[in-house]
């Protein structure tokens, strides 16, 4: 069965298109480097919730857009194998200085599914 890496991440409204830029160029490395799919989606209905929500869990702030992305990989082998790519390919040197999100409020995970349809 294959293997998930999620993110969910808040992104300033006016770095938008420089956060596309980035995750367009990641997208590339990512396939690259073996990952069967590199999905990235920009929130469209996510509620500020009560309790937990996805803006909550990143503390997203009034001008700032909820993205989900996910990373589909053969198995978690595969995914080891092709993160160590990942993270060695010069193209994704990271300069958090500049990045157009806060990587602190990032939140990510590596998931094994237990059903597929």
């Amino acid at each position: 069965m294959s293997y998930v890496d999620g993110f969910v991440l808040a992104v300033p409204k006016a770095r938008l298109d420089d956060y596309k830029k980035l995750a367009n160029t990641a997208g590339i490395v990512w396939m690259e480097h073996g990952a069967l799919a590199y999905v990235e989606c920009v929130g469209d209905d996510v509620p500020y919730g009560e309790t937990t929500s996805f803006p909550r869990a990143v503390q997203a702030k009034e001008d700032e857009i909820v993205v989900f992305s996910w990373i589909t990989y053969e198995s978690r082998e595969s995914r080891d194998a092709v993160m160590a790519k990942v993270m060695a390919d010069p193209r994704l040197t990271a300069d958090w200085a500049t990045m157009p999100f806060d990587g602190k409020r990032m939140i990510f995970g590596g998931f094994k599914p237990f059903m597929e349809l």
